[in-house]
């Protein structure tokens, strides 16, 4: 096993340290999840804290960590008689974001089960990071129904594990740490509520410090054990700093004054729920604890605040985690504790620096306010129709109008694609439509299939008494039908014919809603734009639909149509697509209205451009944003050419009357 690196030899990220070290010092904060860009040690520091946990006490042979202490009386390894017990050193777990849901949470032999009538059990993760650390990286990427598992074992405290009728329960209490790259998308609203804090991390702008890091990096490279030793000191102080905190928490008062503190921050910044409350008391008892305190005081609140609520006050995936420390500040002031120690604080503790593991450089980066751009001047229009400003005919990014709730678009047919909740799709979870042969392992019952396949053979088997025989080439697969996530392509017109009648407000309300929707929908989203002489990529394919929104903030409008253009670089677009993730079906959402100029005879251009992507079966939807009391109807043409439908910015708010629009299938029919 390679010698992990030491924590204590971490530069920097301050914010990082002190979460996973709260939790380390008590485990009932909730686990932390750490948000940054790529290359800034985030799985480094997670996977350096498993050496300080202190050792954890179970039952000899017990597959599912039980406390001799107090042993779970349901466990399947069970029953364990109080007392006695080992110790040993605390696991971390790490949960592969592609793992299956039999890997999660242990698999039951159907086989023997049914024949045998025994209850086979292989534990799986969950049950390995019983007391333990359970490490998700990129948990923003993990599959629904995995996260689906961990919030219901996170909210239990066990893990299920049912095969029609036969059901095995073990305790799976854990530290739940989780990395992610914001710009990879976020996680879902139930998920993030289940971490306790959240950081944020990116890599110093500090010539000094980055030297430092690599300096570090390069002699753990070199020795990795040479290395550790000479930072085996400093490890062990802080391991037992960590068990002294442990040993004095119970001791820490949280006065009311300190919960009025916290109470009054919770409803100030509107957190959903009361979960908000309870993490920060209980990381400001363990910021006392840490600072070897037993009185809980203000800075302890404020800090407690930073790390617990910036990711619970979101309202939309769009806007970007954080808190107005001043008005922080101006609620903690109002609210006072009247019950605080008169004692100068800690200058160990938080605030003071103790708060930080040693070694380290201080600072956490600043954090950027998010920029609203001022909604430019109406531009002028020449008579051909074309904006006319300065720039050569471009105009400043205008601000996209309030988003609104879309109705459902889909991609026809039955897809095999990554979960989600946009169309139809064969997946591991479901209702289910039918059965078939198992191909490898089974995972999914058909009991009624299997008890079918199996009936006419009793009698040459030799059947007697009440039970079924039931052989291998007896069981069925399930087929389950849900719903995938698809690849949702954007080709956005931002030429000047758009500009120069004020749509783009609306317009790209339009596509903040549908990127919305995208989000809820767990699709992949891509931004295409064309103006001027040609189109561009404006984002490449990527899970995260806050990159989109930025994206198309910015967008500048202006110039000439090249319709064609936009439509071939999307084709460009979805042929490396499909070969990079081929059961990820698209769906083309062409935001137009239909105007095509420039070059020679760019409407022809165009309908060829469009006719490719019919050929290869590419789902479509345009949007049509031509307004007034005469229209051209060119986005229709348009969208017969690409074999979809044409729904106008009106019809398609979930609000209007209903029927207007269905999917691209009710088109494809059509066509």
């Amino acid at each position: 096993m390679s010698t992990p690196y030491p924590f204590t030899a971490i530069v920097g990220m301050d914010d990082l340290r002190l979460g996973l070290l709260l939790n380390a010092v008590s485990p009932a904060v909730g686990g932390v999840l750490v948000r940054g860009e790529k290359g800034t040690a985030k799985s480094t520091a997670v996977r350096a804290l498993a050496a300080l946990i202190p050792a954890v006490p179970v039952v000899p042979g017990c597959r599912f960590s039980c406390d001799p202490a107090s042993p779970d009386p349901a466990c399947p390894d069970g029953p364990h008689e109080p007392g006695g017990g080992t110790a040993r050193a605390a696991r971390m777990v790490e949960l592969p974001v592609g793992a299956s849901e039999d890997r999660l949470v242990g698999a039951l032999d159907i086989e023997r089960a049914l024949a045998e009538g025994v209850k086979a059990f292989e534990p799986g993760l969950l049950a390995d990071a019983h007391r333990g650390i359970l490490y998700v990286d990129e948990v923003n990427l993990l599959h629904d129904h995995l996260v689906d598992l961990l919030l219901d074992a996170a909210a239990m405290g066990a893990s299920y594990v049912e095969r029609e009728g036969v059901s095995v329960r073990h305790a799976a209490r854990f530290l739940l740490v989780g990395t992610m790259n914001p710009e990879e998308g976020e996680l879902r609203p139930q998920l993030l509520d289940r971490f306790g804090l959240t950081v944020e991390v990116a890599a110093s702008r500090e010539p000094d410090q980055r030297v430092e890091v690599v300096r570090r990096r390069l002699a753990y490279d070199d020795d990795p054990a040479g290395f550790a030793t000479r930072w085996a000191d400093e490890e062990s102080a802080l391991r037992s700093r960590i068990v002294a905190a442990r040993a004095l928490l119970p001791e820490v008062r949280l006065g009311d004054g300190a919960l009025r503190q916290i109470a009054a921050t919770c409803a100030a910044f509107e957190v959903d729920g009361m979960r908000a409350d309870i993490v920060m008391a209980r990381t400001a008892t363990a910021l006392a604890a840490w600072a070897g305190r037993t009185d809980v005081l203000a800075e302890d609140v404020r800090q407690a605040a930073l790390l617990a609520l910036p990711h619970r006050r979101r309202r939309n995936p769009f806007d970007a985690p954080g808190l107005d420390e001043d008005r922080l500040d101006d609620t903690l002031q109002e609210f006072g504790g009247e019950d605080e120690s008169d004692d100068d604080p800690d200058p160990d503790g938080p605030g003071g620096g103790g708060g930080q593991p040693p070694q380290g450089g201080p600072g956490t980066p600043p954090q950027g306010d998010a920029g609203q751009g001022d909604t430019p001047a109406r531009p002028q229009e020449s008579e051909g129709g074309e904006p006319q400003s300065a720039g050569g005919g471009e105009q400043q990014p205008v601000r996209a109008a309030e988003p609104y709730r879309t109705k459902m678009l889909s991609v026809p047919g039955l897809g095999e694609g990554a979960a989600g909740r946009r169309s139809r799709a064969r997946t591991e979870h479901g209702r289910t439509t039918g059965a078939r042969r198992p191909q490898g392992a089974l995972t999914k019952l058909h009991l009624a299939a299997t008890v079918q396949a199996a009936a006419p053979h009793q009698r040459a088997r030799g059947r007697s008494g009440r039970g079924l025989v039931v052989r291998r080439d007896d069981l069925r697969q399930a087929n389950r039908e849900g719903r995938e996530g698809n690849l949702v392509l954007f080709v956005v017109d931002a030429s000047g014919s758009m500009a120069a009648r004020q749509r783009m407000s609306a317009v790209k309300g339009a596509v903040l809603s549908l990127l919305l929707d995208a989000y809820q929908r767990r699709d992949k989203v891509g931004l295409v734009t064309f103006r001027g002489k040609d189109a561009e990529v404006a984002l490449p394919p990527t899970s995260s639909v806050e990159a989109a929104a930025v994206r198309l903030e910015k967008l500048p409008t202006g110039g000439r149509t090249p319709l064609a253009a936009g439509l071939l670089k999307a084709h460009d677009v979805l042929r490396v697509e499909r070969m990079r993730d081929p059961s990820r079906r698209p769906l083309l959402v062409v935001v137009t209205d239909g105007r095509a100029t420039g070059g020679v005879d760019p409407v022809a251009l165009a309908a060829r451009a469009a006719r490719l992507h019919c050929a290869e079966g590419t789902a479509a939807i345009v949007v049509d944003c031509e307004t007034g009391p005469v229209r051209l109807g060119l986005a229709g043409t348009l969208a017969g050419d690409l074999g979809g439908t044409a729904v106008t910015l009106d019809e398609l708010r979930a609000d209007s009357i209903a029927g207007l629009v269905k999917d691209v299938h009710t088109a494809r029919r059509v066509a």
